[in-house]
């Protein structure tokens, strides 16, 4: 055990975060925490990290342990260069590294064996401090982040808010602490990027633990879900696609027992009333009050399910070519690349690539917010474009809500705005809120409702998940899954892409490349070799994984119902049979292990679907 949080609880003033919650950090576990927006995730972190602390609780830590958390001011002294930066990390390698080449220089006239051991032992903990390959690592980490090589002799101040954080992040990764806490770590990262990142924290030697709402980064690294929920955390072992699974089974468990339970209470009252007054029943009716009051209530199941709602519906229906594009030169100083495509009605096409190529440059461009530098672009009969920027979804302003709106769209009364925005999760006195005090998601919820107000047949989404929880997510999906125009989508979101897109268009340094396929296709065509041997050794090492879960899963099923063979034995033994509060107990025992055995032989069920 690395790290252990028992009973933590933790408050801001009369609002509780989390109460009385068990977390552990075990060996090289990949541990996700997801959650709705403002839950608690970030919190958790921070106190993981010692920035804050606990109301009340225990925190046990292996002692010398090193936890790494990437921090809003990484940087004590700006007028470094990243190379100096870096070169901070190693002192103590190149410490060693210093003494191996005096050693060396002695070595030349004295050929001793002490003088032998003493530059062998120093050349052993080199290598075992990665030595040899820690500038190679640098360069590649670095450049994977978009860098080039030249940038590491820039100094920190010469670079963007943006830059800094990603060479904050660069940093962190080359440190290697022994528990690497991360806060949306795929926020601001293009494809490749993200692609890189999943492969370097699925090796990463040591535990990680991660706050994210990307469902195929958190699939793909994660083998342990904590979620925060009604300030409870609860542990599911597996990905996220089996957290969801094993949850929902659970909620289903949980509704089925409390019916039985609601119903069986409702027997007993019936009983009880009709009982009660009768002299001969009376004792009989006292015994069952005092069984409802020692009976342990189940809780009907609580999630959070609560979700905006959005129907994105065209004015007019348009014509069938919808965006016809002629040689257009998208850039600013300088030519980025040229596009020709025409986009035809119900298309639903994903822009990717990596950052800087040109991808947000060719929707502004569209939307005459950055001019061309060459070519042209027209759009089809009767169409009508609606937009969301990511940028523009942050405003700041000291209106209300709901003027915002009703500003914007003042042919609608006040009831119809009102209801717009209730379906946005903007109920009550929220309406009166400023907009300046709205959180990332919440302005994010506002622009999308502007957006369903526009009714435009040809929606240029550029990244609308950002801010978003999972659960909003969802909620987009399914409104832009039922929309019947036609789509333009920057998105850095495989999943959202993957439930969204029927065609990619690929902007990169090779220029503008369209594919009629899905995402998914597309991968299987078009990854690079070196990628998808990657990705089948990835397969192996799930299913070697999923052999060993099975073997250990089964060895519980044995013990358990071993286990409730002597329970079940005990019923007949004179102790238990004549005490009624003991026999509740042990009957107690026995369904819970009944239970258990339930909830293993579905996860072995679920682990053998597709063999």
């Amino acid at each position: 055990m690395l790290y252990q949080i028992n009973k933590g609880t933790k408050s801001f003033g009369p609002n509780v975060i989390f109460e009385n919650i068990q977390f552990e950090v075990k060996n090289s576990e990949k541990i996700a925490i997801i959650g709705r927006n403002g839950c608690g995730k970030s919190t958790l972190l921070k106190i993981i990290s010692d920035e804050l602390s606990l109301d009340s609780g225990t925190i046990h830590a292996v002692n010398g342990i090193s936890i790494g958390f990437l921090k809003q001011h990484a940087f004590d002294d700006e007028s470094l260069t990243v190379q100096q930066e870096f070169d901070r990390i190693y002192v103590d390698l190149l410490a060693i590294k210093e003494q191996m080449d005096k050693v060396a220089m002695e070595m030349a006239e004295n050929y001793s064996e002490e003088i032998l051991n003493k530059y062998s032992q120093l050349q052993s903990e080199f290598e075992r401090r990665d030595g040899y390959t820690y500038q190679q690592e640098q360069i590649t980490i670095f450049t994977k982040f978009g860098f080039s090589l030249e940038d590491l002799s820039r100094p920190l101040s010469t670079f963007s808010g943006g830059q800094k954080t990603r060479i904050a992040f660069v940093k962190l990764l080359l440190m290697k602490p022994d528990i690497l806490l991360l806060d949306e770590p795929t926020n601001h990262l293009d494809l490749d990027t993200i692609e890189w990142l999943e492969g370097y924290l699925k090796r990463y030697p040591k535990a990680v633990v991660l706050v994210s709402h990307d469902r195929m980064f958190l699939d793909r690294i994660v083998d342990v879900v904590y979620e925060l929920e009604f300030t409870t955390l609860r542990k599911y072992v597996g990905n996220y696609s089996n957290y969801v699974v094993q949850k929902e089974n659970d909620m289903e468990r949980q509704m089925s027992a409390y019916q039985r339970q609601q119903k069986e209470i409702e027997r007993l009252e019936m009983l009880i009333e009709k009982f009660r007054y009768k002299k001969n029943k009376a004792a009989f009716a006292q015994s069952k009050i005092k069984y409802l009051d020692r009976m342990e209530r189940i809780e009907a199941p609580n999630s959070e399910t609560k979700n905006f709602k959005a129907r994105f519906r065209p004015r007019v229906k348009g014509g069938n070519r919808v965006l016809m594009v002629d040689n257009l030169t998208i850039g600013y100083d300088e030519p980025l690349c040229t596009i020709n495509l025409e986009v035809m009605k119900g298309q639903r096409i994903a822009i990717i690539g990596p950052n800087g190529k040109g991808k947000s440059t060719f929707v502004k461009t569209l939307m005459e917010i950055v001019p061309p530098l060459g070519g042209e672009f027209m759009l089809g009969h009767q169409i009508e474009i609606g937009y969301f920027d990511q940028q523009l979804a942050q405003f700041n302003t000291n209106k209300t809500v709901l003027d915002e709106l009703w500003d914007d769209f003042p042919e609608y009364d006040r009831t119809q705005i009102r209801t717009t925005l209730g379906s946005f999760l903007f109920s009550a006195d929220d309406v009166f809120k400023t907009v300046d005090v709205l959180s990332g998601g919440e302005k994010v919820r506002l622009s999308l409702a502007k957006l369903m107000l526009q009714q435009g047949n040809l929606l240029i989404l550029d990244e609308p998940t950002n801010h978003l929880d999972i659960l909003g997510k969802e909620a987009l999906e399914e409104a832009l899954t039922d929309y019947e125009g036609t789509i333009l989508l920057v998105t850095h979101d495989r999943y959202f892409m993957q439930k969204i897109a029927t065609s990619i268009l690929r902007i990169d340094e090779n220029g503008a490349t369209f594919y009629p396929m899905n995402y998914n296709d597309y991968l299987d065509r078009y990854q690079p070799v070196e990628e998808k041997k990657e990705v089948v050794e990835k397969k192996t090492y799930v299913r070697v994984d999923k052999s060993r879960q099975i073997k250990k899963i089964e060895k519980q099923i044995d013990e358990m119902e071993t286990k409730l063979e002597e329970l079940r034995a005990l019923r007949f033994e004179p102790e238990y049979y004549h005490d009624y509060q003991k026999m509740q107990v042990l009957d107690e025992q026995i369904d819970d292990l009944h239970n258990e055995i339930a909830h293993l032989m579905e996860e072995w069920e679920m682990l053998h679907e597709g063999d």
